[in-house]
């Protein structure tokens, strides 16, 4: 079971904004349908954020979040995983709230503070679809998104001992693979860990396939390869070459239209699903198989979606 792939759908994020892809699941029930679609194609772990309905910003709010959650929870097997990274302009009581209500099974945690910018995307667009698009996607020039030790060791603490969930690291540097070994050391965080490693978003590592070798090579040193389960999120146009080569060395991988709005070159994914169906298909070429939710929760030591609460 160890060497299956585990495929995490990443549905909507804080990134992109609706102008750029007419795709990107906004309102609940679009979220919802998408979700499931994901889960019915593959993906054993949905990483979900929320959307205000009415014109597509990030929301943290937990309301928004009920209308959503426990009906993919109903209707799929896969792990729920939410995140704690919300948006680079939320705040960590913010970004907390839902979680620590929910006590997911798994939850993504940011393990650094950085530069995080998507800012070159809005000379692409000339008419924006909403009022708050245009200085949302700007506004990153000028924004840090703030991880600092003490807000992951708060999330370690009340989110993760508190609650039992447990958690895909972000990685978007070097760095931040230090930062977590920091953590293992201090006894707050334990294996099997999940250890997300992102390339292509500026601000972080480059998309280059010889930086996965590094990053493999530093988590192995570090941690050792039998501490942890690794992944690979290529940003953009680089997803898929870069969940392939991560594949090959021994990864799981992450898709999802937080990710990328795109299944090929210029061509908009039309679903979340889409792109799921496409990484299996890649793997199946590959000859490898890919993991269930309840296999990835046993790779992974879940706790299981009946100590949810919903």
């Amino acid at each position: 079971m160890s060497n299956k792939v585990i495929i995490s759908c990443a549905v909507t994020g804080a990134i992109h904004t609706p102008t750029m892809s007419e795709y990107l699941p906004i309102t609940p029930e679009q979220i919802i349908a998408q979700s499931v679609e994901a889960a019915e194609a593959g993906a054993a772990i949905l990483h979900l954020h929320a959307r205000d309905p009415r014109d597509g910003r990030p929301s943290a709010d937990p309301a928004i979040f009920r209308q959503f959650v426990p009906e993919i929870m109903a209707r799929t097997n896969a792990v729920v995983n939410i995140t704690s990274g919300g948006s680079t302009n939320m705040t960590l009581e913010e970004r907390l709230a839902f979680p620590l209500q929910l006590k997911p099974e798994m939850a993504s945690l940011n393990m650094g503070s950085m530069n995080f910018s998507i800012h070159p995307a809005a000379t692409k667009i000339k008419h924006w679809h909403h009022e708050w698009e245009r200085p949302y996607v700007e506004g990153t020039e000028d924004i840090i998104f703030r991880n600092t030790f003490r807000d992951i060791k708060r999330i370690l603490l009340e989110l993760g001992e508190g609650c039992g969930t447990r958690f895909e690291f972000e990685c978007y540097d070097i760095g931040h693979l230090y930062n977590l070994a920091h953590f293992v050391e201090q006894g707050l965080v334990k294996p099997p860990l999940f250890i997300q490693s992102i390339f292509g978003i500026l601000g972080g590592m480059g998309p280059h396939p010889e930086n996965l070798a590094m990053v493999r090579n530093t988590a192995d040193r570090l941690f050792g390869r039998e501490n942890y389960h690794w992944s690979i999120l290529g940003a953009g146009r680089h997803q898929m070459p870069l969940l392939t080569v991560g594949a090959i060395m021994g990864a799981n991988v992450r898709v999802g239209l937080e990710d990328s709005l795109f299944l090929g070159k210029g061509q908009l994914a039309t679903s979340n699903a889409e792109q799921v169906h496409k990484i299996k298909r890649i793997l199946a070429e590959l000859s490898l198989e890919v993991a269930t939710p309840d296999e990835a929760r046993a790779m992974l030591g879940l706790k299981g979606p009946e100590q949810v609460m919903l």
